[in-house]
């Protein structure tokens, strides 16, 4: 996949100059309302043509109102791999700054769209603006693309089991824990991503050596103890029973950890990136009277995870059955 920015010399550019047809969005999780926009894209490309997408980095929130900027479902690294996954060809990241915010409707056409992805067709989500103030709605994109020979098309909402995909509605579900509703919106299973660290070695103490991540996410789920998978790279996921809390049992204080307990598996991971699949939320966190209790109940837990993976896997699009 070609990677472009502002930066971007001619001869990089060059594989563009045949035309593109550009999906439009920040593309946060890529979920299944995103996914909708590559699959118009796709059903406009003309031989030749390249399929790409147009985001931003950073999120404009950060730069427009960065008290309401959200925490971010996916790493940019993530989110370019997700890209790759639905057929995307060429990324347009742009630097979303005060100087890009303040531009003009017909500046972003002509300088994005035209001059920098020679695009032909043009997808948006019906909820798109763009330019200074907001002042392009998808109007004024189908009025100033159309005198520049470009095609647009608007896609509309897209509901799962009645509720419209949204990046905001997949990060309210995650956080609420409510992580089979957030698999439906995303088409996968939630996640989030990060570099094995030491803890307090208390998991090998009881029985359950656990992996403690450190994320690079920068949204994770409501406390609790979930059934779901881990990933190294280059392997297949692999069923964990996870720990997100502050080990109420032995008054850890107030720190959150992420701890996957990885089933069958032997082996070092410290230092290694490791990404988490949430698949169902088994139970909330709870202090326990004593260590035997606790161990009985993490056993239930990997016993839960054992029967939930088996029957599962995170990439199944309608969610759990």
């Amino acid at each position: 996949m070609l990677i472009l920015s502002d930066d971007s010399s001619t001869q990089e550019r060059a594989p563009v100059a045949a035309g593109t047809v550009v999906a439009i969005g920040n593309f946060d999780g890529v979920h299944r309302g995103h996914q909708r926009l590559f699959e118009v894209a796709r059903s406009l490309r003309r031989p030749g043509q390249l399929l790409a997408a147009l985001t931003f980095s950073p999120h404009p929130a950060t730069v427009l109102a960065p008290a309401r900027a959200p925490k971010l479902i996916t790493t940019e690294a993530r989110k370019l791999e997700l890209l790759a996954e639905r057929g995307v060809e060429v990324v347009r990241l742009q630097r979303f700054d005060a100087a890009f915010a303040a531009c003009s409707p017909e500046d972003f056409v002509d300088q994005v769209l035209v001059e920098g992805l020679h695009a032909k067709a043009v997808v948006v989500g019906y909820d798109f603006t763009f330019g200074r103030n907001r002042a392009g709605t998808t109007a004024v994109l189908s009025s100033l693309c159309a005198a520049r020979g470009i095609r647009v098309e608007v896609v509309g909402p897209v509901s799962v089991d009645g509720v419209v995909a949204s990046s905001t509605e997949v990060r309210r579900l995650f956080a609420a824990g409510e992580i089979e509703a957030a698999r439906k919106i995303l088409g996968r299973a939630p996640e989030l991503e990060g570099v094995v660290v030491p803890g307090a070695k208390r998991g090998r103490e009881l029985g359950f050596p656990t992996a403690n991540v450190r994320p690079d996410t920068e949204l994770g789920p409501a406390t609790g103890i979930y059934a779901g998978w881990a990933q190294r790279p280059g392997t297949a996921p692999r069923p964990a029973a996870i720990s997100v809390g502050t080990n109420p049992t032995f008054g850890s204080g107030h720190q959150i950890s992420v701890e996957a307990y990885l089933l069958d598996f032997n082996g070092d991971l410290y230092d290694q990136p490791l990404r988490i699949y949430f698949g169902r939320r088994l139970r909330g966190e709870q202090k326990f009277d004593s260590v035997a209790a606790l161990v009985d109940q993490i056993q239930r837990d990997v016993d839960q995870t054992r029967a939930y993976c088996a029957a599962n896997t995170p990439t199944e699009a309608d969610g759990p059955r």
